[in-house]
């Protein structure tokens, strides 16, 4: 397994003592308490409060601002203490530099909130789903094959924690992206965004270049949300919908031909065998001077191995809830799948945004 030396150095060698372990240990096993605490210490506005008053804070002021008992007040702290988020001196409470990540850090609260609406629920069923190769656990919201074709219906919340989750790492590898697709030289007229689902990718294009032609390939129900989420907005006009289930593999790509095939944050929605099918239907639509460019956070090319680590445990959504079958990739995956569909990797793109990757394919 080729990786990082960042994060070879810590997946191939033992990094913690005995004590430390044993700690982790320990940390796992009470994990479902430490994410639920941390979550309300947060939602009752806690660690806010307590960062805003650096001369710290008793447990009696704490619980009078919350709104809480003081018993309330006493056990979330005393666990919070022991969690790491916050540190005790004199009997007054302070924030911890955990404790500051956890109530400034964009991406924790993206990925708190991810976890809690949509995850933590479906996640009880989880071996269920390795079993069976199944998302058992989207029954919490309703009886879909998959995520997908029950998102337009998912409670509002989980839906704002999804969606919320979705762009948060998408949106900021935007304008690198544009940049490489619309680079001096390259000729794009039309542009096939395939799994577009509310066109935010699709509006930056045509924000980009005046002249650009976009196609969202989708399901039906996701158009839908699509053209309300852009209607009326300057340049929707040259987006345009194709409704398709990629997961039925007599479903053929738009022609003719497109400039650039765009999927981003989108295969690693299917398995191995699935990726490959809709790379090779990609490329039967492609001519020589089409690419298809594949923008994935791909946790083997992480600069640092925090994202890794959230690459990874992403992969168990895509298990529970999502769809049963596909995961987070590393890019060797990837890149054996697209050579299996007729295509050959020509260049790699690492460090856009959040750790995001663009893989340009060509036809073999």
């Amino acid at each position: 397994m080729k990786l990082t030396p960042q994060l070879e150095k810590i997946y191939s060698h033992e990094q913690q003592t005995a004590l430390e372990a044993q700690r982790r240990a320990q940390e796992i096993a009470f994990a479902p308490m430490v994410f639920q605490v941390s979550r309300l210490m947060l939602k009752f506005g806690i660690l806010e409060h307590i960062a805003e008053n650096r001369q710290g804070l008793t447990q009696k002021e704490i619980a009078g601002f919350a709104g809480i008992s003081e018993y309330a007040a006493q056990v979330l702290l005393e666990a919070s203490l022991s969690i790491g988020t916050v540190l005790v001196k004199d009997d007054r409470y302070f924030i911890s530099k955990a404790g500051w990540f956890l109530l400034n850090d964009r991406m924790v609260r993206a990925n708190l909130d991810f976890n809690h609406d949509v995850n933590y629920l479906g996640l009880f069923h989880l071996e269920e789903a390795l079993k069976e190769g199944k998302p058992s656990g989207l029954k919490v919201f309703g009886e879909w094959p998959t995520i997908y074709e029950g998102l337009s219906s998912l409670p509002e919340q989980v839906q704002k924690s999804w969606f919320g989750f979705d762009h948060f790492y998408s949106d900021e590898s935007f304008d690198a992206a544009l940049k490489i697709i619309f680079k001096e030289g390259h000729n794009v007229k039309r542009l096939l965004d395939v799994g577009g689902n509310t066109g935010r990718w699709a509006m930056q294009c045509v924000g980009y270049d005046p002249k650009v032609e976009v196609t969202i390939m989708d399901l039906p129900q996701q158009l839908e949300m699509m053209r309300k989420a852009t209607d009326g907005l300057p340049g929707a006009d040259r987006i345009h919908g194709y409704g398709a289930n990629l997961l039925d593999e007599s479903v053929a790509f738009p022609t003719p031909a497109f400039d650039v095939i765009w999927m981003s944050q989108f295969l690693d929605c299917f398995s191995e065998n699935e990726v490959t099918s809709i790379c090779r239907r990609a490329a039967e639509s492609m001519d020589e001077h089409s690419r298809l460019y594949i923008m994935e956070t791909f946790w083997d090319r992480q600069q640092f191995e925090t994202a890794a680590y959230c690459l990874t445990l992403t992969s168990i959504y895509f298990t529970a809830l999502a769809n049963g079958n596909s995961k987070m990739y590393h890019s060797d995956d990837m890149a054996r799948c697209v050579e299996a569909a007729g295509l050959e990797v020509e260049a790699i793109h690492d460090g856009l945004g959040m750790g995001h990757s663009i893989m340009i394919c060509r036809k073999a």
